[in-house]
């Protein structure tokens, strides 16, 4: 039993056909995406998961209008949810520099529309992790209850910083709002030790194992190493496995997590247990 963190269905909603800022990506993820194509139908996406065990699969919504001219509306979110039922759980997304307009889409997302947590891929909004324009949506997520997922790697949008997605910048933002729930995903390269820092200072930290192949974790000189040595033993409870489908394959990123040297509870956590209890579900 599997829950994934991150998919995008192969349904118009979830369309990328706009975001010339992600052409990079498709140089980066081209052996990746061709080996997820497998499931180009959603009824072999549906099925793909049906084999795998999946119990629930988060789906996000992006809001890019004010730098990249581009979203996938909280309204298509939230539909696509109701018409599958519960096994599929949606975030809200919002654009920061929307200014208060971010915070009330926000709020009705949750409210009204049923969705359950925030998706905010900073580089995207050309906006770092502790730009103090995020604040009122990290003060909203608290006061709604929700979580939130932030880009916390590298990006490949060359007309955007890489410097926003910097784990250290977490830092400041966990020391003004330690009630946020933080999924930080991708899992920090190429600054994985300073995302580890910061999840073993913050409690309310986890690090979604999204879009790295996972036998990377094994592999000397990758940079992802700590990510196993860590994960296995202190912070166990804070690693969330998330397929990133398209960019990698469902069924080959769940066994390479099945391939590595964990004990068996603690593959169930990073598989399905840490994400159940962040997602309250």
């Amino acid at each position: 039993m599997i829950i994934d963190y991150g998919s995008r269905p192969p349904v118009p909603a979830f369309a990328q056909t706009a975001t010339t800022h992600l052409q990079r990506y498709r140089t980066v993820y081209q052996s990746s995406e061709k080996a997820a194509a497998r499931q180009d139908s959603f009824e072999e996406y549906l099925a793909a998961y049906d084999a795998l065990g999946a119990e629930h699969i988060v789906v996000k919504a992006r809001d890019l209008e004010t730098t990249f001219g581009w979203r996938i509306s909280n309204e298509d979110v939230a539909a696509f949810c109701r018409a599958q039922g519960p096994r599929f759980v949606g975030f809200a997304g919002v654009d920061p520099n929307k200014g208060m307009t971010a915070v009330r889409e926000l709020d009705h997302a949750v409210r009204e529309l049923g969705l359950r947590g925030l998706n905010l891929q900073c580089f995207e909004h050309k906006l770092a992790i502790n730009d103090k324009k995020m604040y009122p949506l990290y003060a909203k997520c608290i006061e709604l209850d929700i979580p939130v997922n932030l880009h916390c790697s590298i990006n490949f949008a060359t007309s955007t910083l890489m410097e926003f997605g910097r784990p250290a910048l977490l830092d400041e933002v966990m020391v003004h709002f330690p009630e946020l729930r933080v999924c930080a995903a991708p899992p920090g390269f190429p600054w994985v030790h300073e995302l580890i820092g910061v999840a073993w200072r913050h409690a309310n930290v986890h690090i979604g194992l999204v879009a790295v192949r996972p036998k990377y974790l094994t592999v000397a000189g990758s940079g992802y190493e700590p990510l196993l040595q860590y994960g296995r033993t202190i912070l166990q409870d804070r690693i969330i496995f998330g397929s990133a489908y398209p960019l990698m394959p469902l069924e080959r990123t769940v066994r390479e997590i099945e391939a590595l040297p964990l004990e068996e509870d603690v593959r169930r956590k990073w598989l399905y247990g840490n994400a159940k209890r962040f997602l309250r579900l």
